[in-house]
């Protein structure tokens, strides 16, 4: 079946991760989506390995792990944008293309004439997404920017770590990308709902998308809480800012993720453990009051969970309904009854490879099924295919 974005095409200028993610959905939820890629070289994240995909031989293919995760569906076309014939070709493309996505500095398209004002030309209907490091203007638009500075920048880090007191404490970021897979995620959005203002006016438009934007969008609620209370949010390594309890518990074979979100489910927590009467102390009735006991609640807490092992408190917890979980590494994340029932890990043929592992997208249409047509493409795989059709 036909996705939902059938008859859509995406010409993708953009490399690495942001503008690929976002991409790589498009083309899961059915758009076309042609893939600009320097003759030779590629998508920088070919070569960013290992692990690299291997072939039938057992022999490493130019393909990373990193690649492939974020480029399935696609076809790619080697163009060298920097002459007058790659310029051509792209603008042949760009006559038939609903969308444009471009990862470049501010202003770094213009001299091939590939910027927001020259493709406007070409087609004054083009929804155009630019995503940057730090947006199309201001004092810091000429910068360059990747995700770990990003997540340094936009406070991420200041608090994703433990307490700078305990082992192990200082900043952290995040085990990945996570600036870039929200930017390329807000792109999604901001494409979507740029087509349907084109359905309706038949407008297009630039999107102008940062990544130091996106992570302090992202900060959420801890972003909120400094802004109502003029409190700086600290790191509290998996403990939840305002919501107690609500972290890892030293378990006798491990940790448990517990997850209270209410006084009744700490009431339940508590029983559970063996401990009714904290669960009924005036002390931590309340959220609010566990939240300003934390010090002394926690040890206390931790205290019974060191009575028992992970699979029991998991199962004793989980049947009176108090969220908790196993920290599973990844591994056993992949192996995971639900995991498998959802199919979020499946293989595609590939060109050199045989097959290729992938991770599902998580989104379920029920009238427009996504349908993974296509393995990450080898580069250049399409140049023939699609450049001799234009």
């Amino acid at each position: 079946m036909a996705g939902p974005l059938n008859g859509i095409k995406v010409l993708d200028l953009s490399r690495i991760l942001a503008g690929p993610w976002a991409t790589q959905v498009l083309a899961d939820y059915g758009a076309e989506v042609w893939k600009i890629e320097r003759p030779e070289k590629g998508d920088d994240t070919r070569h960013w390995g290992p692990p690299y995909v291997k072939n039938e031989q057992g022999d490493n293919t130019a393909e990373s792990a990193y690649y492939i995760a974020a480029n399935r569906g696609k076809k790619s076309i080697e163009v060298d944008m920097t002459t007058s014939a790659g310029q051509a070709a792209i603008y042949k493309l760009v006559q038939q293309a609903d969308i444009v996505v471009e990862n470049y500095k501010v202003g770094g398209l213009k001299k091939y004439g590939l910027d927001y004002e020259s493709i406007k030309n070409i087609r004054n209907d083009v929804i155009y997404c630019s995503i940057t490091g730090f947006g199309q203007n201001g004092p810091y638009a000429n910068r360059a920017g990747y995700d770990a500075m990003i997540q340094a920048m936009g406070g991420l880090m200041s608090i994703t770590g433990e307490k700078d007191n305990l082992p192990g404490g200082g900043p952290q970021k995040v085990g990945v990308a996570t600036t870039d897979l929200m930017t390329g995620m807000y792109a999604v959005s901001g494409i979507l709902a740029a087509l349907y203002h084109r359905t309706q006016t038949n407008e297009g438009q630039q999107i102008d998308i940062a990544l130091l934007d996106t992570q302090v969008a992202c900060l959420a609620n801890q972003g909120s809480s400094y802004l109502v209370s003029g409190e700086v949010p600290q790191r509290l390594g998996s403990a939840h800012p305002n919501i107690v309890p609500y972290q890892a518990m030293k378990v006798q074979d491990g940790y448990i993720l517990l997850a209270v979100g209410n006084d009744e489910q700490f009431k339940k927590c508590c029983n559970v453990l063996g401990c009714s009467e904290v669960g009924e102390s005036k002390e931590f009735a309340t959220n609010a009051l566990r939240v300003k006991h934390r010090e002394t609640l926690i040890p206390i807490l931790e205290s019974y969970f060191l009575n028992g092992k992970l699979d029991a408190w998991l199962t004793a917890l989980s049947e009176v309904h108090v969220p908790c979980g196993p920290i599973n590494s990844i591994d056993r994340v992949f192996e995971n009854p639900q995991i498998k029932h959802r199919n979020m890990a499946f293989e595609l043929d590939h060109p050199t490879a045989g097959k290729v592992p992938q991770v599902g997208n998580p989104v379920r249409f029920s009238q427009t099924p996504i349908n993974y047509h296509a393995a990450p493409p080898i580069l250049g795989q399409h140049t023939d295919e699609i450049l001799k059709s234009k």
